[in-house]
């Protein structure tokens, strides 16, 4: 992988969904980004617009549990890159390449429970493409390398860091932390792990320019 294209425009990123998604064999597509970015709303409304042709498995569904992060020490910088089972993503990736299995079951994460719900998702054997989104899939440390080789293709999504804070805060008082506590959040743990992200855009084959809600339909 290297510096990617740019696009912001609601057809181009249509064009590159349905090249993705009409390739024959199943494709994984990548979205990254740092925590606030806006992944989520644009891989969700890929795969909706793809219907049974896409399915969404994210990565935060492999956040380890709230009990395990308190036992580890690591419930206060939860987000950060050694609070996930890089390798069981891994695995699920392995996994869900080859087609066949007939269905594969992936898990969830409810971010009104901040924790994982596990086989919510299912991914059929005739499902071509898989979209995966998540902050830490350019990593490249011991842990992560291994995930962009199981990818296709990785777009990361950057709409200015002013829009990306303002986000993020939003987000954590949407899900109930106060505006004191979504502000600290937001500048001390979410932008340590904003800024290791960061350093992986280079890596990304596309990079995606959206600054609001209606560019994404």
């Amino acid at each position: 992988m290297g510096q990617g294209s740019r696009c912001a425009e609601p057809r181009c990123l249509a064009a590159c969904r349905e090249q993705l998604a009409d390739g024959g064999e199943r494709r994984v597509l990548g979205i990254t980004g740092a925590p606030g970015a806006g992944k989520s709303p644009l891989a969700q409304q890929l795969t909706e617009a793809l219907g049974d042709r896409a399915v969404l498995v994210g990565l935060d569904s492999f956040h380890l549990s709230n009990a395990e992060l308190n036992r580890l020490g690591r419930y206060a910088r939860k987000g950060a890159a050694d609070t996930f089972d890089a390798a069981g993503y891994q695995s699920l990736l392995r996994r869900l390449r080859p087609q066949t299995d007939e269905i594969v079951y992936a898990a969830e994460f409810d971010r009104s429970l901040e924790e994982s719900i596990a086989c919510a998702v299912p991914v059929r054997r005739e499902t071509s493409l898989v979209v995966t989104e998540g902050n830490y899939l350019l990593a490249d440390d011991d842990r992560w390398r291994a995930t962009a080789g199981l990818i296709d293709e990785v777009w990361y999504v950057d709409p200015g860091e002013d829009v990306r804070m303002d986000r993020l805060i939003a987000r954590h008082v949407r899900f109930g932390r106060s505006e004191q506590e979504a502000y600290a959040r937001s500048h001390g743990s979410d932008q340590r792990n904003a800024e290791l992200i960061a350093s992986t855009r280079p890596r990304a084959d596309r990079i995606v320019q959206i600054v609001t809600e209606k560019e994404l339909a």
